[in-house]
């Protein structure tokens, strides 16, 4: 008798901390649905920019690595090759935002941190061609 398995959850590729959940449910209800782009650089460019929905446009090289707080998650080509191999953790510490960034204002910034995928977190990944 063989027994059914639950098929494995894929791999989120961009996720949030809970403090960063709160902040992007702050930011909603004051701006209405929100973007994130990551397009690293210098300044401000290398910190995850939230704008509202559609303000900011996405080239037709972004990835879009899921979704954080129900706003999708971009990053510029170049980045996603530096961190294709990384399972992106958004999170909020105390600062000033972005210029641009929606939380600039808040006393609180958006920053990333990362993690390094598995091998067969990779592996599903490239099955999936999402690298």
């Amino acid at each position: 008798m063989s027994v059914a398995t639950a098929p494995s959850p894929a791999v989120e590729q961009v996720l949030a901390t809970p403090a960063a959940l709160e902040l992007i449910a702050r930011l909603e209800a004051k701006h209405g649905e929100l973007m994130f782009h990551q397009s690293g650089g210098c300044c401000d460019g290398s910190a995850p920019m939230c704008y509202p929905l559609g303000e900011f446009i996405v080239g037709d090289r972004d990835v879009r690595l899921g979704d954080i707080g129900g706003a999708p998650f971009y990053i510029s080509p170049s980045q996603f090759e530096y961190w294709k191999h990384t399972q992106l953790i958004i999170d909020v510490i105390e600062g000033r935002g972005g210029m641009f960034s929606l939380e600039n204002g808040e006393g609180l910034r958006f920053l990333v941190r990362s993690r390094l995928f598995t091998d067969d977190e990779f592996a599903a990944l490239q099955a999936a061609r999402r690298v």
